[in-house]
């Protein structure tokens, strides 16, 4: 389902500052009818900004749910000894 594939480090980081709930909905690789319902019931993993009859996420806060910085992509723990 082209819903639910996810979206690479580079995608995440080109986001405007306030996405469509279809766009969160594909970052957290999540189907849209769930999207939706989990937007409407107040119980999305993301605040949700309501504008009219639109469903809006923030960048800011999409990224801090995944744990998504500009550092992130290709950064790897190692052992310093």
């Amino acid at each position: 389902m082209s819903g639910e594939q996810g979206m690479t480090h580079e995608e995440l980081m080109s986001l405007p500052v306030s996405v469509p709930l279809e766009t969160a909905n594909r970052a957290l690789t999540m189907g849209r009818t769930t999207g939706y319902a989990l937007a409407k019931r107040g119980c999305y993993p993301v605040r949700v900004l309501r504008h009219g009859r639109q469903y809006k996420v923030s960048r800011y806060d999409l990224h801090r749910h995944l744990g998504v910085s500009a550092e992130s992509e290709g950064t790897a723990t190692s052992d310093a000894t």
